[in-house]
């Protein structure tokens, strides 16, 4: 059964990695093929042959119940995708809030159960059953709107408008699409103002709550997050506290998440599986004293049913409540599968391996969420556990000794911990190394104090302080936010250190299987010959260094950003940063979405030189943060000097015209704005736009960043010779004011890169302007539909997408 069960999970996590789901027939035939391989097994297993071919046999027929099993999900939930046709168009729903609202300055994002779609005219507009909403006031519109009170349970009627899922596609980039797949959150859109006169039904509340175990489930995690909130108003980590009761991390501050995750503490401040399994082994010892004795009564409760059995009972039902406070996310899911099944066992009387009970939560945890195996919390959470029995084996020695002293136990406990920390650190570098690309050099030491303050104090004042009465409850969380406080500022002392961290490029897959190997040799049983000799597959993992370019070739990396701006210039000794991506909200930009992750995974640490073209939101949102998180050579932009970001660069200069700089042969040259631009107050920050043109050789690339007409007229009569290009960034995103056809025809690009957000409310790229491209003869790629586009210029131009590049059936739907 065990060996079916990694099978299962093989196939599963081959389809998830499948550009395309296989089809109908396919899968018929792959599930005949196995039950009727399953059914000879059985009846033919007294054969000794069959008997040795019987675990790759089963491995096999998992990997194909797997395939089939996560097909068939998928295809029934992208069955419920909204239509192209009904995306952007006002749509009047009936629905319940389905999720925990999440408020922030703009407005309020929640998920919302849809029970009625009201008709537009004689037609009925086809909706997925569940959506992911925002209300803003006022953000997404030009009008202002009073955002509705929304609560969990709460029936409303809403006008919103939608869109099928979509998100930025970068490499080592948060994959948004699947996110919502695995959710079934089929669309996402925002409720349109009442008062807009395209909306028929104003938006208002139908009424206060709907009777479900969903929303009762949803409302309790709402009154327990806001008595917290109420007790510790203006509270820097009463956001903390509320991820430990009821899962809810969005209100972490980012600043702590940051040392959280460089101290290696990151698991312990969500409902973890540690958590979990603490509060249910609580529950049990408890009620199985109680049962024991009767409840102090004379009921002689044990001879009816066995304590045993009522502490795994209880244990179990407390660990799915916390579960279900918690979100039922993935993580606690795990642990709550674990649970049940070693309560089942004990329940039944069939103690098995702990192997067994390992491989039965995984197959659960599959079998429900078949996208599971895309996070890294599934990789982490399941491989400690598996790599702490491996460690374990053949290191519990049976001694005729006396009954150790309390000394001597405590001596012993404390060396067990010891080595399990020591055992999970090393082993989960590699993995580490793959999923992050750094690992906490500090985590051992932080984990030592984090995860016995935070399991055995922090959590369970923050559990009792969130059912307790007022005044007690107010000073039991006090208790607790002053212990995380105390705690947070220790993690931060060594999150300050300079080798708090080692971080590297995410190794290549054989690096990682290497090192895998040689890790599993260091931690073998004792009498393993050579033990020492798995170091030898970690050295491939600590030489590891970055890509670069090659002599003679420059690359160039357009992310995928959404509404914005944000390129990478690498030459073979050099990096540059040209825009910095939007700003998305206060804790949320472009700089910390998709450039950072990107830099970190490829192993960057530091950037030669930043240009910020110009003041606009979309273009500098991310400035601030990449300061911050990556050492940076100079800056140039056109901003004016009472900027925070100009105060807050280093070395920095205006660009001007005729500025120029060489590195490994590539050559930089300044086209926009002249020195003289700088003392008109007639412009807006568009018409000051850094242009620079790149150049290697016969090819290059111009960067006009938002230019409109009259920029560009004053660039074709200034410097008409300088701007053909291979390659052209559309000026404006292709707006409707830039991308003239005297200019066009100056630039003479084979190649245009339109950057720019899927269904933006600015409609670029504007139709006529990209028909313009068109006539021209000129191949046009758009973030939007092709993810991030890489550009690499040598003797040839080679461009990839990264949708392509790295399809997945998720995407394009």
């Amino acid at each position: 059964m065990r060996s079916a069960i990694i099978g299962f999970v093989i196939g599963i996590a081959w389809l998830q990695n499948q550009a395309a789901l296989p089809a109908g027939s396919t899968l018929w035939l792959l599930s005949f093929g196995a039950v009727l391989t399953t059914l000879a097994m059985r009846r033919l297993k007294r054969f000794d042959v069959i008997t040795k071919l019987g675990i790759p046999t089963m491995l096999a027929c998992g990997c194909i119940a797997g395939v089939v099993w996560a097909s068939l999900f998928a295809q029934h939930y992208l069955a419920r995708e909204l239509p192209k046709e009904w995306e952007g168009r006002d749509i009047t729903l009936i629905g319940t809030i389905d999720s925990l609202p999440y408020r922030f300055d703009q407005g309020v994002r929640f998920n919302f159960a849809v029970e009625q779609v009201l008709p537009i005219g004689a037609t009925t507009p086809v909706v997925p059953p569940k959506l992911a909403l925002s209300w803003y006031s006022g953000f997404r519109s030009e009008q202002s709107q009073t955002v509705g009170d929304v609560q969990p349970g709460a029936r409303w009627r809403l006008t919103v408008r939608l869109q099928r899922p979509h998100g930025n596609a970068n490499s080592n980039g948060f994959d948004y699409e699947v996110w919502l797949l695995e959710q079934d959150l089929r669309a996402t859109g925002y409720v349109r103002p009442a008062d807009d006169a395209n909306t028929a039904i104003s938006n208002r509340e139908l009424d206060p709550f709907v009777v479900s175990i969903g929303n009762l489930v949803e409302r309790a995690r709402g009154a327990l997050r806001d008595r917290i909130f109420a007790a510790l108003p203006g509270r820097e980590y009463a956001g903390v506290l509320v991820a430990l009761v009821v899962g809810d991390q969005r209100e972490v501050a980012q600043s702590d998440w940051k040392v959280f995750s460089r101290t290696g503490v990151s698991h312990l401040f969500s409902i973890s599986g540690l958590h979990i399994t603490m509060v249910a082994g609580l529950f049990a010892a408890l009620m199985f004293a109680l049962w024991r004795r009767s409840f102090f009564t004379r009921a002689q409760l044990p001879s009816i049913l066995p304590a045993q059995k009522v502490a795994a009972l209880a244990g179990a039902a407390m660990a799915l409540v916390y579960v279900l406070l918690a979100g039922f996310g993935v993580p606690a899911q795990r642990t709550l599968y674990m649970l049940s099944v070693v309560a089942a066992a004990l329940w039944f009387g069939r103690i098995t391996r702990v192997s067994h009970v390992l491989c039965a939560a995984l197959g659960v945890a599959v079998l429900l969420d078949p996208w599971a195996v895309l996070w890294p919390g599934f990789w982490l959470s399941f491989g400690a556990v598996a790599v702490i029995l491996y460690a374990s084996v053949g290191r519990t020695a049976r001694r005729a000794d006396a009954a150790p002293s309390r000394r001597q136990r405590w001596r012993r406990d404390i060396m067990a911990a010891a080595h399990t920390q020591y055992v999970v650190t090393l082993a989960l570098v590699p993995l580490t190394m793959l999923l992050f690309g750094q690992m906490s050099l500090v985590s051992p030491i932080a984990n030592a104090v984090a995860i016995p303050l935070v399991s055995f104090f922090v959590t369970p004042l923050a559990l009792a302080g969130s059912i307790l009465p007022a005044p007690l409850s107010g000073w039991v969380l006090n208790l607790a936010h002053l212990l995380v406080q105390w705690l947070v500022h220790g993690l931060a002392w060594l999150s300050a250190l300079p080798a708090a961290v080692w971080a590297a490029a995410v190794p290549p897959v054989w690096v990682f299987v290497c090192a895998s190997i040689g890790t599993l040799w260091l931690l073998a049983p004792r009498g393993w010959p050579a033990r020492w000799f798995g170091l030898v597959g970690w050295v491939p993992l600590l030489l590891n260094a970055p890509t670069r370019p090659e002599a003679g070739t420059m690359w160039v990396t357009a992310f995928d950003v959404g509404q914005g701006m944000a390129l990478l210039i690498e030459t073979p000794q050099h990096r540059l940063l040209y825009d910095t991506g939007p700003f998305y909200g206060p804790e949320s930009n472009g700089g910390n979405r998709v450039i950072l992750p990107y830099l970190k995974a490829r192993g960057i640490t530091a950037l030669d030189g930043v240009i910020v073209s110009h003041n606009d939101n979309d273009h500098s949102g991310g400035a601030l943060t990449i300061f911050n998180e990556i050492n940076t050579g100079w800056v140039l932009s056109s901003l004016k000097a009472d900027s925070p970001i100009v105060q807050a660069a280093p070395h920095h200069r205006r660009c001007e015209a005729g500025q120029a700089w060489s590195w490994d042969g590539v050559q930089f040259e300044m086209l926009h704005p002249t020195a003289g631009s700088y003392d008109s107050q007639k412009w807006k920050s568009n018409a000051r736009g850094c242009t620079l043109k790149i150049s290697l050789g016969a090819r290059s690339i111009l960067l006009p960043a938002d230019i409109e007409a009259i920029q560009e007229d004053e660039l074709v009569g200034r410097d008409r010779e300088k701007l053909h290009a291979t390659v052209l960034l559309a000026p404006h995103h292709g707006s409707g004011t830039s991308s003239t056809l005297p200019f066009l025809q100056a630039v003479q690009p084979e190649v245009a890169v339109f950057q720019m957000g899927y269904r933006n409310r600015y409609g670029h790229p504007k139709a006529e302007v990209f028909e313009r491209y068109r006539n021209l003869g000129i191949r046009r790629l758009r973030n939007d539909e092709a993810g991030a586009i890489t550009l690499q210029f040598g003797s040839t131009l080679s461009i990839s997408e990264y949708r392509t590049e790295h399809a997945r059936y998720w995407y394009g739907q």
